[in-house]
């Protein structure tokens, strides 16, 4: 037990709570990770798709296709939809409605298999 790291606790006393990440430990020694570290993938570009359900259709039943045409997907109502990070499943969710847009919201996030 005397090994093992301390983790720092939040200070409870007046004000907001802050909490430090404790340091990682890699073959170079300790070092502190804080989110201004990830700041070079945040201009990374990825493609988020949510499918709300499928539908199989000849190409001329396609091109027949108008506004206001309903189409019957794979899914019911209220079923869970699939949230896709550069077509790779990674979570499902719920459709939302937050100020007259709709959203999607995920509800549980999907494990890799590798």
């Amino acid at each position: 037990m005397a090994d093992e790291p301390k983790v720092p606790l939040p200070n409870l006393e007046g004000g907001e709570a802050q909490v430090e990440a404790p340091p990682i430990a890699e073959p170079d020694g300790p070092v502190s990770r804080v989110a201004a570290d990830l700041e070079a993938v945040f201009d990374v570009p990825v493609q988020v798709s949510a499918v709300l359900g499928r539908a199989r259709m000849d190409i001329g039943d396609l091109l027949k296709l108008g506004p206001g045409t309903v189409l019957e997907l794979d899914r019911k109502v209220g079923e869970a939809i699939d949230i896709y990070v550069n077509n790779r499943l990674v979570a499902r969710g719920e459709v939302v409605l937050v100020e007259e847009k709709l959203g999607v919201t995920m509800t549980e996030i999907i494990k890799a298999e590798r």
